[in-house]
């Protein structure tokens, strides 16, 4: 597909994608169709606790485990721009499968953003060895849900992961839940409060192995859709963690939670853009050889608009997701709105897309053997993860209001 941006935005247009991030493109593509395609039904009826770590290694030999690793620690030194793209390619044949590896990119964020030298040599050298090494973003918990997102709301969130000062250590205790990748993953990057502190004030985040002694990881939770990818519960009970391991100092964790949150949007918002590619390539191949009334299905007004009208919510998601990772690429902060929006759009996108391709396809899109009514489930998840539509709402309103640009 071919499109264009509006010059004066100063964004790359999609005729004019960096060559090496056409090249990962193409590379990814090439390997879902090959590789993932093949086996997207086996993996999403298999056993909620099934992993498939033959495939996640061949996601890593193609670089998708250091996608955001500087080239200086034998990453591909990608921005969020080739990163959204990529997640595109992966969530058009399987979500689950591109979150495996966003989720390890967002376990890496903390370390990058948080500058510190010591650290990232420490750990982001980890992810490009020769054996597939993932990680996870320890932020959600039971009861603080939406308040640890919301920097306003951090005085009323309760019962959060406790972090106590020990001379050179931390001791973590407390309980994390839904972690992507956190059945499976080698190290955390885990938010915690610093201990005497109201709420989620003093959010401190930090580098933690995961095979430190007093974590236990929790069951796998039995999920409608992106059954690729594991979630769990992650247990702290008295963890030490030393005090170099902690990334962007005490208190930072909430300026890196909000950094790497809206970063974060623009690819959610690709992931839910490329479900969304999905359900239509699948809508036009069947609507292109299924006759009715002796001619094709697309041929037929009502469905053609149905196709158009797919057609232009795909397109428009796309650019707004990669409007909002080309800002993130070159904003510091990452913006706010931009980024929430995108994901507004595109999580809203992947749920009416894939309902009218089911529609399109009438009870076939409703039987697994085809695959549509997995689409749906998937396009459902993505509004929950990394902002609900209420979050975003919030955030986009609160943009609108502290500046006069409309």
């Amino acid at each position: 597909m071919t499109a264009t941006l509006d010059a004066t935005l100063d964004i790359p247009t999609l005729t004019t994608i960096p060559p090496d991030v056409a090249a990962l493109q193409q590379e990814v593509r090439r390997w879902c169709q090959e590789r993932v395609a093949p086996v997207v039904r086996a993996l999403d009826a298999a056993d909620a606790d099934d992993f498939d770590w033959d495939l996640i290694q061949e996601g890593h030999d193609l670089g998708l485990t250091r996608l955001v690793v500087p080239k200086q620690f034998g990453g591909l030194g990608y921005g969020e721009f080739g990163v959204a793209i990529a997640l595109e390619e992966l969530a058009a044949v399987d979500a689950g499968l591109a979150l495996v590896f966003g989720a390890t990119m967002l376990g890496q964020a903390p370390v990058l953003l948080s500058g510190d030298p010591r650290l990232q040599a420490r750990f982001l050298p980890l992810f490009s060895g020769d054996e597939a090494v993932l990680a996870c973003n320890a932020i959600t918990e039971d009861k603080a849900g939406c308040d640890l997102l919301i920097p306003e709301n951090a005085e009323y969130a309760v019962d959060v992961m406790r972090a106590r000062r020990e001379g050179d250590h931390y001791v973590l205790n407390g309980d994390k839940k839904f972690i992507t990748n956190g059945k499976v993953a080698r190290y955390g990057t885990v938010f915690a409060n610093i201990e005497g502190h109201e709420g989620a004030t003093m959010l401190t985040c930090f580098v933690v192995p995961l095979d430190t002694p007093g974590i236990t990881r929790g069951e796998i939770a039995d999920k409608m859709g992106y059954r690729t990818c594991l979630g769990t519960e992650l247990h702290f009970d008295n963890v030490i963690v030393p005090a170099e391991n902690v990334a962007g100092g005490e208190g930072g964790g909430v300026y890196i939670n909000v950094q790497q949150m809206n970063m974060a949007r623009a690819a959610v918002a690709a992931i839910a853009t490329g479900v969304a590619r999905g359900a239509l390539e699948q809508a036009v191949e069947f609507a292109g050889e299924r006759i009715q009334g002796g001619k094709v299905l697309w041929q037929h007004q009502f469905t053609a608009r149905k196709l158009a009208e797919m057609a232009a919510k795909v397109e428009a998601s796309r650019m707004l997701y990669l409007r909002a990772a080309y800002m993130a690429d070159t904003q510091i902060p990452a913006p706010v709105f931009e980024t929430a929006a995108a994901k507004l759009f595109a999580d809203r996108v992947a749920i009416e897309v894939c309902t009218e391709a089911m529609s399109v396809m009438g009870a076939r899109g409703y039987l697994r053997d085809h695959g549509m009514e997995k689409r749906l489930r998937d396009a459902l998840g993505s509004r929950i993860y990394e902002g609900t539509p209420e979050v975003l709402a919030l955030a986009i309103t609160e943009s609108l209001y502290e500046t006069d640009d409309f």
